[in-house]
């Protein structure tokens, strides 16, 4: 390719070894909604468990009266939500991580959640 020759990765046409290999151009919907909700449930899951955990276990323990007496649990979890949602550093990863979960499924056609279904039945 010729010094200065601008590349058209949107271009059907051109073959997959001629594009960019870190394709990460993204959509409005990706950036706005599908790596939020990422950041989201990686936060929850990995970075807020125990104050997810303890809000749980109260709301449990409350039931009708979990909106006056989880404050203080539902108050940390949301701030620690909200931190790690608001951290540059960590919606970097999960928007890497998100865009080698689209690779694998432009290159195979298969979701996480299909291919992980596929392994388990292939255990039973």
């Amino acid at each position: 390719m010729a010094d200065g020759q601008k590349v058209d990765v949107n271009n059907p046409s051109m073959s997959q070894e001629s594009k960019p290999a870190a394709d990460e151009k993204l959509r409005h919907v990706e950036l706005d909604v599908l790596i939020p909700k990422m950041v989201r449930d990686r936060a929850r899951k990995e970075k807020c468990s125990s104050e997810v955990q303890a809000f749980s276990d109260c709301a449990a323990k409350s039931s009708l009266g979990m909106v006056l007496k989880c404050r203080k649990e539902n108050s940390a979890m949301r701030k620690c939500l909200t931190d790690w949602f608001r951290d540059p550093e960590f919606f970097n990863s999960c928007k890497q991580e998100y865009l080698k979960e689209r690779e694998e499924f432009r290159r195979t056609g298969k979701t996480k959640k299909q291919k992980l279904h596929e392994e388990l039945q292939s255990q039973s």
